[in-house]
């Protein structure tokens, strides 16, 4: 990796946003044009390599009210950025798609880009214990920040929003490195670097929780204490809290050294005892419009409740919410595990199961664990599981790929418990209670369609709504996608919105939201569905839309006898991609179902492989002419 200061190859281009909105082409600054052109060019820089729709840009352009001629006048924005990229790496740099626009830039292009594989590079050597190599890597990513994201454009809202996100990973990266170097013996100058970032996050309790541990390891104990005392009381005063349980711990072994005998030990060295800790408590905040699951919600509670190494798997297709779910559970359940309530996911931005490796490590540094884990992840697992068993702890293991993602952070013996979040059942874990989370009910759906748009919105055309959450297919995810459209388009008619929907072929495009699309969800999920899975939902997507299969219709459609079209149902029910129309997830009830946003996703997929395979025929046909003609 390029350091930001290496002399520019030629054709190099760079965009930045870790600062002031720039481009360079050559080390050559570019003209970015008047501030409604550079706000499309930043919006869509913050969403790099992603489809960013028309209504999301001119949020972004136009806060308030957009002008009539809005439309008309973003197409010239886009225009004047398309011809500014021309000499920044050619014309098809930005396109249109499916209603929006999508940039493509290579991560050593953009310093964000750069900034998030340096991040996650340096998180990888600290998983491992390379500390030294990744304090270096979170470094460098430090290192290209200018100043706060965008400041020229604070008139945007909508990027406001994107800064503080960077901003809030900029602060994690800093708070990486302090570990980094705090295992390397590097206090003082850690003690010295997070002082000022202290001063601007004052409640930050992992960032407090470096500069109590590297103030006391360079001899300034008195201050550790204070700092502590001082944080204890402004989250009592500002918002009624405690430091969390970890941080205590860490405070109670910096007391106890201070009345214990003096030690001996190396420059650098920690005190004997004093932990590498931060909050135990680890959970997003609860959905605060949650909605329904009420039967769900008081099963997970009840499963839980006894603690006592227990593990339960809560299955359902992509979108049903189960994330949502296992979080509001964890609040409800903050008596029952006061040692903390942490959630980690164990698949990465790309979807790609996280190495365990990684997830141990994480899992250590969010529950205090302390000192590196051994290499040999069986060591690792058992000494986690040991630590595990003497505290209350509740994990929330989010999206778990398969079976062996999972086994070694689940609890053993102890009253710790484990919720996991998946798409199938895991059927090969022993011992784990499952439950099966469906789609929304109709009136589920319209409460949470309600609660979105407006009780009186809804109530004043409840037969259009009805339509809405019936073409959403009720999946939780859509109804909240169609809602955020809605809330956003205030003057568009419930009957309007419907009527769209009715359309099988323009429901997927409607069902998007800013960045939040259910198609892009639905790409997700299919691609990590098996081939032979794939293969299978493609031939029932031929089936009616508007009715139910029995195993005898499934059969037909995937050209085998009943009983083998019994057994292949059996294993699409294991993979949430075929369901029972009444909510029961059984390969015993009389009737099937594709859900219905997957089955026309799965119609839009082979419509296009028919048209590709017609289109390839069609042009080996001129060609077998013309052999037939030379023989």
């Amino acid at each position: 990796m390029q350091p930001p200061d290496h002399a520019p190859l030629p054709g190099t281009v760079r965009f930045a946003i870790l600062g002031p909105l720039a481009v360079e082409v050559d080390g050559r600054p570019m003209p970015l044009g008047p501030p409604k052109q550079r706000l499309v060019l930043a919006t869509l820089l913050c969403r790099p390599n992603t489809r960013v729709s028309v209504d999301l840009l001119m949020e972004a352009v136009w806060p308030e009210e957009p002008p009539r001629t809005a439309r008309k006048n973003l197409q010239l924005y886009v225009w004047a950025v398309r011809r500014l990229l021309g000499s920044a790496g050619g014309d098809d740099r930005l396109t249109h798609t499916l209603g929006g626009y999508l940039l493509k830039v290579a991560e050593p292009e953009l310093d964000a880009l750069r900034f998030r594989a340096l991040a996650r590079a340096g998180r990888e050597h600290a998983a491992r214990a390379a500390h030294a190599e990744a304090a270096r890597l979170f470094r460098q990513a430090l290192d290209l920040w200018q100043s706060s994201p965008l400041p020229e454009l604070p008139g945007s809202e909508l990027l406001r929003a994107e800064a503080d996100l960077l901003s809030e990973r900029r602060i994690a990266v800093q708070e990486d490195w302090a570990e980094a170097e705090l295992a390397l013996g590097n206090a003082q100058e850690v003690a010295d670097t997070v002082r000022e970032l202290v001063d601007r996050h004052p409640l930050r309790e992992r960032l407090r929780a470096a500069q109590l541990t590297a103030l006391y390891r360079t001899g300034r104990q008195t201050e550790a204490l204070a700092a502590y005392d001082g944080l204890r009381q402004q989250l009592a005063r500002e918002l009624g809290l405690a430091p969390s349980l970890a941080l205590q711990a860490l405070y109670r072994s910096m007391l106890a050294q201070q009345s214990g005998p003096a030690e001996r030990r190396a420059p650098g060295a920690p005190p004997r005892g004093l932990p590498h800790t931060v909050s135990a408590d680890s959970l997003p905040c609860d959905t605060a419009d949650f909605t329904g699951r009420i039967q769900q919600v008081a099963a997970l509670v009840d499963a839980l409740h006894s603690g006592g190494g227990r593990t339960v798997v809560a299955v359902g297709p992509g979108g049903t919410g189960k994330t949502a779910l296992a979080v509001h559970v964890a609040h409800r359940l903050h008596q029952e595990f006061p040692d903390g309530r942490v959630l980690v996911a164990l698949r990465d931005e790309r979807r790609a199961a996280r190495p365990t490796a990684a997830v141990l490590a994480e899992l250590a540094r969010l529950t205090g664990l302390p000192g590196p884990l051994p290499e040999d992840i069986a060591q690792a697992a058992a000494r986690w599981r040991a630590w595990l068993a003497d505290r209350r702890i509740l994990l929330v293991l989010d999206d778990a790929p398969n079976e062996s993602a999972v086994r070694p952070l689940l609890p053993g013996a102890g009253a710790s418990a484990a919720l996991v979040t998946s798409r199938t059942p895991l059927a090969g874990l022993a011992s784990v209670d499952r439950l099966g989370l469906p789609l929304y009910s109709p009136p589920e759906a319209l409460d949470l369609l309600g609660r979105i748009i407006g009780p009186d919105r809804l109530a004043g055309d409840r037969a259009a709504a009805e339509r809405i959450v019936a073409a959403s297919g009720l999946l939780p995810l859509a109804v909240r996608v169609a809602g955020l459209r809605l809330a956003v388009l205030l003057h568009l008619p419930l009957r309007e919105f419907a009527d769209r929907l009715a359309e099988p072929h323009a429901v997927l495009d409607e069902l998007a939201a800013g960045d939040l699309t259910v198609r892009s969800r639905l790409a997700d999920c299919w691609r990590d569905l098996p081939e032979q899975v794939r293969t299978a939902v493609l031939r029932l997507c031929r089936l009616p839309l508007s009715r139910p299969f029995t195993r005898d219709d499934a059969a037909t459609a995937l050209g085998c006898d009943p009983g083998r079209a019994l057994r292949r149902l059996e294993a699409l029910v294991d993979t949430s991609v075929v369901i029972s129309p009444s909510g029961e997830v059984t390969a015993h009830t009389a009737q099937y179902a594709l859900p219905r946003l997957l089955h026309l996703y799965a119609r839009e997929l082979a419509a296009r492989e028919l048209a590709a395979a017609q289109a390839t025929q069609e042009a080996a046909v001129p060609l077998l002419a013309g052999a037939s003609e030379r023989s």
